[in-house]
């Protein structure tokens, strides 16, 4: 008899820390569940365009997503009057007071892509512009920051068009405030690299000049493409750049790496 309880016994401690092993990994296992489950939601593909790619244009511009990317193939050619698509053209618009480096239709190379986040990485940490394209405006062209060939771009202030672009070297490219689709107001300028939309000097949310602007230009608020949703977003800063008479259109540092 003794041997069969020490049997029954033995038996019975078995089954429990079989019990307590099998509640052990259900624990464990619902834990790493809702872990996966947060990182999925994390990494969630976003599945539609801002409602702010509406405003670019559309004959120069092609923009798609490519999973938490967007893609925006651009021709590099504006859709509005300037004295660099050259005599004889539809858009030439004569500036004899613009010193012209080569004209629109001679440039080879104006066609760029750049590829965005979706979602902007907001962390608070940032990242100075560097030469070259800094941002695809509306019209299709490039955005470059305020500087020249490595030197300060009151240099070449000459050669500026009447909407603050010049080529040099190669695209077409907005400098300044493009007065060809924003003077002093709310438009949208374009897209910069880092997934940040820039617009006009002043903010849809008060139709004014906003007073709470970073180093970089932007601030959180209403735009007229958030449907009341506030977002982080760039502005022209209202402050004249040196001889050039206008605004700089952006000079960083980037906030959305």
């Amino acid at each position: 008899m003794k041997n069969i309880f020490k049997i029954i016994m033995l038996i019975a401690v078995q089954v429990i820390a079989i019990i307590s092993c099998s509640s052990d990994d259900s624990t464990i296992n619902t834990t790493e569940t809702e872990e996966n489950e947060e990182t999925v939601e994390e990494e969630e593909t976003v599945t539609e365009l801002h409602p702010a790619f509406a405003a670019f244009n559309t004959e120069a511009t092609t923009i798609f997503l490519d999973g938490n990317h967007v893609v925006i193939e651009t021709t590099g050619l504006p859709n509005h009057e300037t004295v660099y698509w050259g005599e004889g053209h539809t858009l030439y618009k004569d500036e004899p007071n613009v010193q012209v480096t080569p004209s629109i239709m001679s440039s080879n190379n104006n066609e760029i892509t750049i590829s965005v986040d979706a979602t902007p990485n907001l962390t608070g940490s940032t990242v100075a512009t560097e030469l070259g394209t800094v941002g695809i405006a509306v019209s299709g062209a490039s955005i470059f920051n305020d500087q020249e060939g490595g030197g300060p771009l009151s240099q070449a202030a000459a050669s500026l068009d009447w909407t603050g672009a010049h080529i040099g070297p190669g695209v077409y490219h907005y400098h300044l405030e493009p007065k060809a689709f924003t003077n002093d107001d709310d438009k949208l300028v374009g897209i910069l690299r880092d997934g940040i939309f820039i617009y006009g000097r002043k903010c849809n949310s008060t139709s004014t000049y906003p007073t709470d602007l970073d180093a970089s230009g932007g601030h959180t608020s209403t735009t007229q493409y958030t449907e009341g949703e506030e977002e982080y977003h760039y502005h022209i800063i209202n402050e004249l750049y040196s001889n050039t008479g206008s605004y700089l259109a952006f000079a960083g540092p980037y906030q959305g790496y």
